[in-house]
Parts: structure tokens; C-alpha cells; sequence
């Protein structure tokens, strides 16, 4: 089994793709261009910006919920591309979807209408619910497109002064990092030294009903964007019944409630959508990463006419938003959400993962939290050890996962993880963590 994975290495070019076997990793030959994982890692620190900090491990194949180095060493995938992968690596119906589209028609713009968008309009906005769907391409363009929308919306719908809309942010919230994202993050890492910040991004307490009743009682304010659960804040899940209290005092102070589901969305927590939990319906959805299952960059933001149509043709838009071959991927991407059943399985295997590491020794993991599959560990932080080193010694036992915030280990495996896989895993987390007993 492992042959077929391991027979070859990847040459990280763009012209080659080269994979080695493991007997040739100790003998690297220039000429034919082989690297160890040391030199993946030294020629990234060379040409590339410093903007990561990687784990050390050189990935060079995948598939479902596995991933290979370049040494041929096989790893559980519990970082899953920050939940892009829901679908597991490699998905054949995406590959095939892909394949197919990009040999016909990948690109026209949107100057010209194509025989795809359509299509795929059609069947997301019926999918979830609304009358129209805004396509981009990455997660922070969603972002930035809700915030277009919402400020657009209060103009012409809300009748806010010119110039004077508010938009309400959580406190630990994470949308990406261009300007208006950093704007609104409350993270010294993310914010500093990139002033001055946008203007109309006010901050409030995530998980706190009252202040944001207070805060949405300003007429200016026109939306408030929150996540459904904090993913880069570690797996922050807010009491029962707040997306609930979240809608009611939206829609009582006339203000949109915009759902960041780009991590949380997609299957990802046991249900299609997070606030499917709550059964509450946002006025802006977006959608992102798993929108593609790891094979493209694809976003999207749902909104009803009311909101989406403020925008007129000339005020918005992307080169690259709604490209056939995008939307190909996101309709095979969705299906396969649909068709395996993959919020059922996130669902019924997160409940196995949360009451399972529960049980581990709290000198070490001090509590566990999420939904489906979307959990995090806590880990108590001493001068031995700290979660960064948690996650390089699982790595050494074969499974990937990364730190956030110092002392939180976010665990998101691809939500097509088998139940044998998923006890292997816990095999390794737990064979790890008492490791430093």
C-alpha cells in the first residue's frame, strides 16, 4: 500500500514533478534534482518571504487524509490546509471536475458572460437558500466583499450618512490579512506596523449579547461579522443560544448579520453551514476554502436582493471571480459534501475525538473544546514544553497538526477520515501526550 504513495519523489519545480523513493533519500543526486526535506526547507528560506513559520515537514504527495514527505514518511493530516481539504485531499470527483472543465474553458472574465456561472449560481444559492451569490476567489476577498456589501446596504437601504457606516467585529476575530482585515483584528502580530487602520471598524467582546445590543443601538453601525466559532483564535465555541441572541438583535436594530463560515462552514462542524446548529439564516453568508476542496482558490458570499443588488456593474468584481473552471470545482466540491454524508461523519467522529482526548492527563492538556470536527486541545505550557514542541513530537509519531496562540493545538482532519484513521490518530495523540509525563 505504502509503495504506491512512496515510489516517487516531488521535484518542487514548475516545469517537474519528480518523487523519489525512500532508498534514494540518503543519496540525493543534483543531477537529478532530488531534495531532502533540508533542502526544501533551506531553499524556501532563501528565495521566499519570511511571512510563515512552517512546521518542518516537506510534503510532497496526499490523499484523503493522509500526506507523504519527500523522505516517503506517511502523516495523518490533522491540519486538513486550515480546513480546506473537508472534501480529503486529491477528491476524485474534484480532480475529475477539474480536469475536464480546464480543457475546455478556464477563464474568460466577466466581461463576457460563459456557460458555467450560471449554472453554479443556480445551484449554491438554492443549496443554502438566498437569492444571489457573489463569487471571488479567496476567503479575505469574501470578507472584504461583505464589508463592501454592508456598507453599500446601509447607504442606500438603512439610510446611514455618507461616509459614516460602523461595522461591528468580534474581539480575537480572523479574516485574513489585507488592510481591512488587520483593521478590524485585535492581534498585535496581525496589526502592527501596517497603520494607519481602516476607518468605521469598532471592536466588541465575542460571546457577549449585551454589548453588541449596545453596540448596534448606533445608528451608523451596518453589520456586524462574526465567526460561528473562532478558528484562529483556538476553536473559541460561544454559549448556547448566542447566534440566536446574534440574529435577534441584528434584525431588532436593523443592522446585518454577516456569518464568516469560511472556516466553520462547509460540513466542517457537523452541520452544512455552523449556524445550522442555531437554525438561525444570516443576512451574508461567506463561504471559502473547503468551497473547492483544497484544488482552488474559491469564495463566495450569499446574500438576498435586497443587499446584493446595491452593488451596480463597475463597483466590484475580480478577474478571476466566477471563472468556469471555478465554479466546475465548487459544484463538484459541494456535492461530494452532499453525496458522502461528510457533516454526518464531522459530526459523529467529533464526538468520539472530544469524549476520547477528554480522558488525557490534565497536567498536560488542560481542556478540549470544538464541533464535529473542528476541536482544539489546550495545552498547559511549562518551561519543558509548549505546544509548538506538543506538535513537532507528534509529527516524529506521524501525525500533523499546528499550534495557534501559543498554548492551543487546533485539530481538523479532512471530514472523509475513516474510523480506523481516526483511531490511529487518537493512538498517536494519546502516545504523545503521555509521552511528556
Amino acid at each position: 500500500m505504502m509503495s504506491r504513495y512512496c515510489g516517487r519523489f516531488l521535484q518542487r519545480t514548475a516545469s517537474q514533478q519528480l518523487v523519489r523513493s525512500k532508498s534514494s533519500a540518503s543519496n540525493p543526486s543534483a543531477a537529478g534534482g532530488y531534495l531532502t526535506s533540508d533542502q526544501v526547507f533551506e531553499r524556501e528560506s532563501r528565495y521566499g518571504a519570511h511571512n510563515y513559520h512552517p512546521l518542518p515537514v516537506a510534503l510532497a504527495k496526499a490523499k484523503g487524509a493522509n500526506v507523504w514527505d519527500v523522505e516517503g514518511k506517511r502523516y495523518l493530516d490533522f491540519l486538513s490546509a486550515y480546513s480546506a481539504v473537508n472534501q480529503g485531499h486529491n477528491h476524485p470527483k474534484i480532480v475529475k471536475a477539474m480536469q475536464e472543465q480546464s480543457q475546455v474553458l478556464s477563464l474568460t472574465s466577466r466581461a463576457f458572460y460563459n456557460d458555467v456561472l450560471g449554472e453554479y449560481e443556480e445551484y449554491i444559492t438554492k443549496m443554502f437558500g438566498y437569492d444571489k451569490v457573489l463569487p471571488m476567489n479567496t476567503g479575505v476577498e469574501g470578507g472584504e466583499t461583505a464589508c463592501k456589501l454592508a456598507r453599500k446596504w446601509g447607504y442606500k437601504v438603512k439610510g446611514v450618512p455618507k461616509n459614516t457606516a460602523r461595522i461591528l467585529f468580534a474581539e480575537g476575530n480572523f479574516w485574513g490579512r489585507t488592510l481591512a482585515a488587520v483593521s478590524s483584528s485585535t492581534d498585535p502580530d496581525c496589526y502592527e506596523g501596517f497603520g494607519p487602520y481602516m476607518p468605521g471598524f469598532d471592536i466588541i467582546p465575542y460571546n457577549d449579547l449585551g454589548a453588541l445590543d449596545k453596540a448596534t443601538q448606533d445608528p451608523t453601525v451596518v453589520a456586524y461579522m462574526v465567526e460561528p466559532i473562532q478558528g484562529e483564535a483556538g476553536v473559541r465555541v460561544p454559549d448556547a443560544g448566542y447566534l440566536q441572541g446574534v440574529r435577534d438583535i441584528c434584525s431588532k436594530n436593523n443592522v446585518l448579520f454577516i456569518a464568516d463560515e469560511v472556516q466553520t462552514g462547509l460540513a466542517r462542524t457537523g452541520r452544512r453551514l455552523c449556524v445550522d446548529h442555531e437554525n438561525v439564516r444570516p443576512d451574508m453568508v461567506i463561504l471559502g476554502k473547503a468551497l473547492s476542496g483544497g484544488m482552488y482558490p474559491v469564495s463566495a458570499i450569499l446574500a438576498d436582493d435586497e443587499i446584493m443588488l446595491t452593488i451596480r456593474p463597475g463597483e466590484h468584481g475580480s478577474t478571476y471571480g466566477g471563472n468556469p473552471l471555478a465554479c466546475k470545482i465548487a459544484m463538484a466540491a459541494l456535492e461530494v459534501l452532499e453525496e458522502e454524508k461528510l457533516a454526518e461523519n464531522a459530526e459523529r467522529l467529533g464526538k468520539i475525538v472530544r469524549s476520547e482526548l477528554s480522558t488525557l492527563d490534565k497536567n498536560i492538556v488542560t481542556s478540549v473544546r470544538g464541533k464535529g470536527l473542528l476541536n482544539a486541545v489546550i495545552i498547559k505550557e511549562t518551561p519543558q514544553y509548549d505546544a509548538w514542541q506538543v506538535c513537532l513530537r507528534l509529527r516524529d509519531n506521524g501525525l500533523l497538526a499546528k499550534p495557534t496562540h501559543g498554548d492551543i493545538i487546533r485539530l481538523a482532519p479532512p471530514l472523509n477520515l475513516s474510523d480506523a484513521e481516526l483511531h490511529e490518530s487518537l493512538d498517536i495523540i494519546k502516545k504523545t501526550i503521555l509521552s511528556f509525563l
